[in-house]
């Protein structure tokens, strides 16, 4: 049976979470040089996300087909129908609550009526006689 190989260095005598974390900053020293070598900003995962600031671009021009923009807007069509749908029904069980919990408010509604002539003798200015 083999013996474990047992080095005689300081580091074997520290308890364990202390070996851990001292290699835990070893490699977090070792990421940031490396980080500096590639001239890459290191994100600090438990810092503020904000520090990193983006480049500034600007978009000019966006190349799409037109079938597939097409298609896209017609799809987008078809995914609203029953999202309007559904904010019809929404709108008139709300209406419907009003009507049940405020009863006068039934008293208030306003009926428009818009006028249509049924003939073009209602188009007629009034005071002048018939021939």
């Amino acid at each position: 049976m083999l013996e474990p190989t047992l080095s005689m260095t300081a580091d074997d005598d520290l308890p364990r979470t202390f070996r851990r974390e001292r290699e835990a900053r070893e490699r977090q020293a070792r990421e940031r040089e490396a980080a500096a070598a590639m001239s890459v900003p290191l994100i600090d995962h438990h810092g503020d996300y904000g520090a990193l600031a983006s480049p500034p671009t600007t978009v000019t021009d966006i190349d799409v087909p037109f079938f597939r923009l097409m298609t896209f807007f017609i799809k987008a069509v078809f995914a609203a129908v029953p999202a309007l749908i559904v904010l019809t029904a929404l709108l008139w069980l709300f209406g419907q609550g009003l009507q049940t919990f405020f009863p006068q408010l039934l008293k208030m509604k306003i009926d428009v009526q818009i006028y249509a002539p049924h003939s073009a003798a209602d188009f007629r200015p009034v005071g002048k006689e018939r021939r």
